[in-house]
């Protein structure tokens, strides 16, 4: 079964959230961005990447 493209997101925080989990509210936030084609995916991907990598 396809998911339409804007309820991907929906779908995957239903997945995390079946865990106990929660997103944080700046992830939150790129989401919401997202859906609303003001960042491409691609960014959502860069600013995680800039948060998250470790420095060597």
């Amino acid at each position: 079964m396809l998911v339409r493209e804007d309820r991907a997101w929906d779908y995957a925080l239903g997945m995390i959230k079946v865990d106990g989990l929660e997103p944080s509210q700046e992830m939150k936030e790129l989401i919401e961005r997202e859906k609303r084609g003001e960042i491409t995916m691609e960014q959502v991907r860069e600013a995680l990447d800039r948060k998250y990598k470790m420095k060597q």
